[in-house]
């Protein structure tokens, strides 16, 4: 059975092409787990209070600190 990725992928996947930053450190910012992006891109479907976790990091004005790398 394959899993179909959850609908956040692309919006994830567009803020780190955007922002230029690696997918561990996304889902360390966002919600303090460095495999987030790996496990969505794998099917990991988020709980509702994740996803909401993970929208607001999306949503917020700026990056938080750890989303900064050396450019």
């Amino acid at each position: 059975m394959v899993r179909e990725a959850d609908p956040i992928l692309p919006a994830v996947e567009a803020f780190i092409a955007r922002e230029g930053i690696s997918p561990t450190s996304f889902g360390k910012s966002a919600i303090n787990d460095p495999g987030l992006v790996h496990g969505l891109r794998k099917g990991r479907e988020l709980r509702k209070r994740t996803r909401d976790r993970v929208f607001a990091f999306l949503s917020s004005p700026k990056m938080a600190p750890a989303t900064q790398e050396a450019r």
